[in-house]
């Protein structure tokens, strides 16, 4: 999750390059400023952290949390106040 400042042009150039960043390391947009990627072991999301890292920008604020699977199974969703059915959970292993 982050929230980066988009004042000025240099800001926003910024912020932008972080997306894409977010993207290009195969994270999907869960939400307007919320990115999320499935990572198989505690020592890939290790490697991801680190990457994230790297790829921060000067200033703003930007936060990672972890979720086991079981944790993530969990998770309510709704649209107004409907509950969303259960989204599927992610296959560890999704071969192209």
């Amino acid at each position: 999750m982050f929230d980066l400042p988009v004042m000025t042009k240099p800001e926003r150039k910024a912020a932008n390059a972080f997306r894409l960043d977010l993207l290009d390391m195969g994270f999907s947009r869960s939400q307007f400023s919320v990115y999320m990627r499935f990572c198989t072991s505690y020592k890939n999301a290790a490697t991801y952290t680190q990457r994230v890292q790297r790829a921060l920008p000067g200033g703003g604020s930007v936060t990672l949390m972890s979720f086991t699977d079981k944790q993530y199974e969990r998770t309510l969703n709704f649209n107004g106040q409907k509950r969303l059915p259960k989204k599927s959970g992610q296959n560890q292993f999704d071969l192209f």
